[in-house]
């Protein structure tokens, strides 16, 4: 089995990056290069007042879901403008809708999950570039797409529009509950296809989901408030306001997360696997989620 170390870790403990580029600028923590992901990714963006998160691109591959936490600001999609403030989750498909981020005068604070898909790319319209990697690109060696994007200036911001489907709230979600908590899908409610974003509310000493672990599922966890713990095998990992947690598939080690004293609220981000396999050895079940078929293990 795999070690359970690596797989916790704090986004003020994370490597960070920071530039300004024309109207481009804001501080990036990689949550999941810190926990340990594998296939999936998450990364803090705070974006200074007036300024715009990234280049404005469509994913070719990547699936992206976004969650405000804190300030507001605007979302641009090809050309439309929609406000956004806290607890707003937006969810851009692959091949869909050309979009970024304006912060406004109080900043904008975002957690932007999505998974690696090492044959994607980035299509840059108003730039004019696909970016085939880090750094690259493709039609435009010579310079970073970066900088291309700031050549062409800031997009321009008009009315407000009103907000599509893909931009929900999170207090406009009808809580379900599920064993000892509160859960708002908020990747299903805003139409998220190959990954799925939840909010999970945990009231002290209560437990979320019961141990398990996934054969091709991978999990990537942040903690919005209060704080409890995270059991990862015979180990607990401490958490509070900003604990990230990764939990790459096949370890074959169980996983599950417990309230502290002020109760505990956290998202739970993940990829939707036809073929993935849960088990859970405190009842010795298996659920084959693909065929909704649950059964027990027997004993020896």
């Amino acid at each position: 089995m795999m070690p359970t170390m690596g797989f916790v870790a704090h986004w003020d403990d994370a490597e960070t990056g920071s530039g300004e580029v024309g109207h481009l600028g804001g501080v990036w923590a990689d949550l999941g290069l810190a926990a340990g992901s594998v296939g999936v990714g998450a990364s803090r963006i705070r974006i200074p007042s007036g300024k715009w998160s990234t280049p404005a691109h469509v994913e070719l591959a990547e699936e992206e879901i976004f969650f405000v936490l804190g300030g507001a600001g605007v979302s641009w999609q090809d050309g439309e403008t929609y406000d956004v403030c806290e607890g707003d989750c937006l969810v851009h498909l692959v091949e869909e809708q050309t979009h970024t981020l304006m912060a406004g005068p109080e900043g904008l604070d975002v957690l932007a999950f999505g998974t690696r898909r090492p044959a994607g790319g980035t299509y840059l319209p108003r730039a004019e570039v696909i970016r085939a990697g880090p750094g690259s690109a493709a039609t435009r060696p010579d310079k970073h797409p970066w900088e291309l994007e700031a050549e062409a200036g800031p997009p321009e911001v008009g009315e407000r529009s009103a907000r599509p489907d893909r931009i929900v709230a999170l207090s406009d979600i009808v809580p379900e509950q599920m064993g000892a908590g509160l859960i708002r899908n908020l990747g299903r409610a805003a139409g998220s296809v190959s990954t799925g974003l939840r909010h999970v509310e945990l009231a002290r000493g209560n437990e979320g989901a019961p141990p398990h672990c996934h054969s091709a599922e991978e999990e990537l966890f942040v903690v919005l408030a209060g704080g409890g713990v995270c059991l990862i095998g015979d180990d607990e990992h401490e958490l509070r306001r900003g604990s990230a947690v990764s939990r790459p598939p096949g370890t074959g080690i169980a996983h599950a997360f417990l309230a502290g004293y002020e109760g505990m609220t956290y998202l739970a981000y993940g990829t939707r696997e036809p073929a993935d396999i849960v088990y859970y050895p405190r009842a010795r079940q298996v659920s084959i989620r693909g065929v909704g078929v649950r059964f027990t293990v027997p004993d020896g």
